[in-house]
């Protein structure tokens, strides 16, 4: 498995990834070793057992310049919260798509998480009432946008009318992939929802 930084300290064995989680920020770098996840951001560094993970989350988030980001969330006993990003900043311009390698990465965790007998949830998407809060908002955004639409076509102000259906179609689509892929649940570590996932 390869990363945009070099891992040559890491044995064949066990699989590594690393991204940038901003410009401005410290490389993020995770090893997966035989009974632990490694992992080093920045200065910081540590060690967090397979079978002491309480919880990991997948979700789809999006942001400004990429918007196919995907992100996991691990929780475990004195060990801060960790994300893994499945992008990774390279310029002021250029983020780099890490699909493949973060994939995999992620698949691996999983299976050692449940080898090592961790008693882990595993949730997909936003939290339940985070989610349907914004389900409810994006609705009343797009039936105020429809309205809008119909009112300007009505007067036959054609531009106007264009412009907000236009409006419309672009902010359906992104949030309704954000709320399709965000959707609350829960899962089997052998069995990871492929919306989870970048694909």
């Amino acid at each position: 498995m390869t990363s945009e930084i070099d891992q040559n300290d890491a044995a064949p064995a066990d699989p590594a990834y690393a991204f940038k989680p901003s410009l401005m920020g410290a490389m993020c770098q995770f090893t997966l070793r035989p009974d632990a996840l490694d992992w080093q951001i920045g200065r910081h560094s540590g060690r967090t057992p397979y079978d002491r993970v309480s919880a990991v989350r997948l979700s789809y988030r999006p942001v400004t310049m990429q918007s196919h980001r995907f992100v996991t969330e691990i929780w475990s006993a004195g060990t801060p919260k960790m994300q893994i990003c499945s992008v990774s900043w390279r310029s002021m311009m250029e983020q780099q798509r890490l699909d493949r390698d973060y994939s995999a990465f992620v698949t691996e965790l999983h299976r050692r998480i449940a080898a090592a007998g961790a008693r882990a949830r595993f949730s997909t998407g936003l939290p339940v009432v985070t989610y349907w809060i914004g389900v409810v908002v994006f609705s009343a955004v797009m039936l105020a946008t429809a309205a809008l639409a119909v009112r300007a076509a009505i007067l036959e102000q054609w531009t106007a009318s264009a412009l907000v259906a236009l409006f419309f179609a672009i902010f359906a689509y992104q949030a309704g992939t954000y709320f399709y892929r965000n959707r609350p649940g829960s899962y089997r570590p052998d069995a990871i929802p492929a919306l989870a996932l970048p694909g």
